[in-house]
C-alpha cells in the first residue's frame, strides 16, 4: 500500500515533488487524468466524477490515503467525497487547509474558534472552478476574521504550463496580477491555489513586487502529510514502490514531466 497524490495533469508534480524531500521512504503512486485536463474549466459536476474516477483507480493500486493536490478538485469535489463517497477504512484529504492554516498562522489540527490575523488583504489566484466555488473563502472563515479575499481566475495558464510554453504563461499571469490590482493595489499576500502555478512562481512574484509575500502549497502540504502519517501510521501500509499513472499519451507526458521535474520519471497507462 503506498500514498496516492492526484492531480487533473502535471501540476501536481510539485506536491508530489515535496513529500519525496519530506519523506523519500514513503512509496506514492502519481496519477495524472491528463486527457481529462484542465479541470478548471468543467462543471463542478464533471470534476467530481472525475475526481471520483481517479481516486477509485488509485484504490485499485492499494492507496487507502489519497491527496488530492489538485485546487480544483479539492474545492469543487472533496467535500462531497467525504460525505458520500470515501468509505471510513479509506481517506481522501486536500490541498486547502494546511495553506490556510499558514496563512493564519495556526497549528495543523487547531480547531478553535476564528481569530483576526496579521495579513488583512490576500489575493488569490485560481482556476476559473476553483474561484467559482469559493472554497477557500469558506475554509478561511472558520479560522480567521477580517480578512479581505480577492480571487482571480487565471484563465488559460495551466493550459500554457501543460504545454510547455513559458512565455505565453508569463505574460497570462503578467495580465491577471494587472487586472486582480485594478480591484486590490496593495495585497500583502497572495496564494497560488493551483499545484500547477509553483512552476511559474518567479512569474507571479515579479508581477506582484517583492513587497507581497507568496504562498504556494507543495512543502506545506508535505509537512501537514508527515503530521498525518505521524497520527495515523496505520495510513502508510507496507508498499514499497512508487509509479506514475496516466490517462493521456505516457511517453508524452513523461518527456514533459521530466522537463519540470529536472528528473527522469517514467509514465504508464493508466
Amino acid at each position: 500500500m503506498a500514498v496516492g497524490v492526484f492531480d487533473s495533469g502535471l501540476g501536481g508534480l510539485t506536491v508530489y515533488r515535496a513529500i519525496q524531500d519530506r519523506l523519500p521512504d514513503l512509496p506514492l503512486v502519481y496519477f495524472g487524468d491528463n486527457a481529462h485536463a484542465p479541470y478548471g474549466v468543467r462543471t463542478a459536476e464533471d470534476i467530481y466524477d472525475l475526481t471520483c474516477a481517479a481516486t477509485e483507480r488509485l484504490w485499485q493500486e492499494e492507496c487507502d490515503l489519497v491527496i488530492l493536490a489538485c485546487n480544483t478538485a479539492s474545492a469543487a469535489a472533496l467535500r462531497r467525497m467525504q460525505e458520500k463517497f470515501v468509505p471510513e477504512n479509506k481517506r481522501v484529504l486536500g490541498v486547502f487547509v494546511p495553506l490556510i492554516e499558514a496563512l493564519t498562522e495556526r497549528q495543523w489540527g487547531d480547531n478553535s474558534p476564528p481569530r483576526e490575523v496579521a495579513v488583512k488583504h490576500v489575493a488569490l489566484f485560481a482556476t476559473p472552478a476553483t474561484v467559482a466555488s469559493r472554497a477557500f473563502q469558506r475554509e478561511l472563515a472558520f479560522r480567521a476574521i477580517g480578512v479581505d479575499v480577492e480571487a482571480q481566475p487565471c484563465g488559460g495558464v495551466v493550459d500554457a504550463i501543460e504545454d510547455g510554453d513559458e512565455i505565453l504563461a508569463e505574460a497570462l499571469i503578467a495580465s491577471h496580477v494587472e487586472a486582480l490590482k485594478r480591484r486590490m493595489p496593495q495585497p500583502e499576500a497572495a496564494i497560488l491555489g493551483c499545484t500547477h502555478y509553483p512552476f511559474m512562481q518567479e512569474a507571479f512574484q515579479k508581477a506582484l513586487g517583492p513587497e507581497v509575500q507568496v504562498f504556494s502549497q507543495a512543502r506545506l502540504v508535505a509537512d501537514s502529510l508527515a503530521d498525518y502519517l505521524e497520527r495515523h501510521p496505520e495510513m502508510i501500509g507496507a508498499g514499497t514502490e512508487s509509479r506514475y499513472l496516466t490517462t493521456g499519451d505516457p511517453a508524452r507526458v513523461s518527456s514533459k514531466a521530466i522537463q519540470f521535474l529536472r528528473r527522469r520519471v517514467v509514465f504508464d497507462a493508466a
